[in-house]
């Protein structure tokens, strides 16, 4: 029984090993691909708006990828009140509900 139980142990540590070699070795797209992601979570977005955002995060000379999840709803908000011509304190009362929106 004891043989077992070292014998699980040992695979299970062998696996965990391999686990975190292949997680600390993501190539320099995955680090993005996982960054974008993140960023696409952050704000919620769902559909064809998170498919065009990860496009836009993934190409190679977008700035959006580099920037923090703050900044990233920051510009998505500023988007949505430009698109809705939003102005003046109308846009301020939606500014602020759209960056609470967890």
């Amino acid at each position: 029984m004891k043989s077992y139980l070292t014998l699980f142990v040992t695979a299970a540590l062998l696996f965990s090993g391999v686990s975190v070699a292949q997680a600390a070795e993501k190539t320099e797209q995955q680090q993005k691909m996982a960054l974008c992601n993140q960023h696409a979570s952050s704000q919620n977005l769902k559909g064809d708006a998170r498919k065009s955002f990860m496009s836009d995060c993934l190409k190679k000379d977008s700035k959006l990828s580099g920037m923090t999840p703050q900044q990233m709803k920051m510009k998505t908000c500023n988007s949505e009140a430009g698109d809705k011509k939003l102005s003046g304190d109308a846009r301020k009362t939606f500014m602020s509900s759209c960056l609470k929106k967890a």
